[in-house]
């Protein structure tokens, strides 16, 4: 696969196919999205928000959760919001996630399966990390987007003035709904 895409990079540069993404490192609109890595979204999103290529910052990861305060996404956006003049931030769940009903101990049997040794992953343990919480999936879309909503709003480093807004965009028609709004 790797040649494939190297391949096919070389024509693309050969052809300045890069033109039309041609940008900068700051979010047009002054946002940054947080949402799922599902693969059905990769496109979806943006052209469902109106977004194009350097509109937004867009952080992807399973489910689309803050899963520490500290951790690598809440990072990427408090230097979107230092560095990049950030303003808004949109939490994105998003319909039939499959990060949703992730269960821990099947995908530790998984490792285990491929090599993982148990010692390892009681390592894991050992650094103050609750693996299973960790690597499981959440039951709730709403609340799972609520809670990562609220974390950014009540993080010490984050200004007041920055607007974080949560939504669930429909995996397959790309229809947004508010979650503050959702079941009302």
């Amino acid at each position: 696969m790797l040649e494939e895409i190297l391949e096919y990079n070389k024509e693309f540069v050969k052809n300045k196919n890069y033109e039309k993404f041609i940008t900068n490192k700051y979010p047009e609109k002054k946002t940054a999205i947080v949402s799922c890595m599902d693969t059905r979204l990769t496109e979806l999103l943006p052209a469902a928000l109106g977004f194009k290529n350097g509109d937004a910052k867009i952080i992807k990861n399973a489910g689309g959760v803050i899963s520490h305060p500290f951790g690598s996404v809440m990072r990427s956006l408090l230097i979107g919001i230092y560095e990049l003049d950030v303003r808004e931030i949109l939490v994105i769940g998003h319909t039939d996630c499959g990060a949703r009903y992730t269960d821990s101990s099947k995908l530790i049997e998984l490792m285990k399966e491929r090599g993982i040794r148990q010692k390892d992953i009681d390592l894991i343990k050992y650094y103050g990390i609750d693996f299973e919480s960790w690597l499981g999936g959440f039951k709730d879309l709403d609340q799972s987007i609520k809670k990562s909503v609220e974390l950014i709003r009540n993080h010490p480093l984050v200004p007041e003035e920055i607007r974080v807004y949560g939504l669930v965009i429909d995996s397959v028609t790309g229809e947004l709904s508010n979650v503050e709004e959702r079941g009302l």
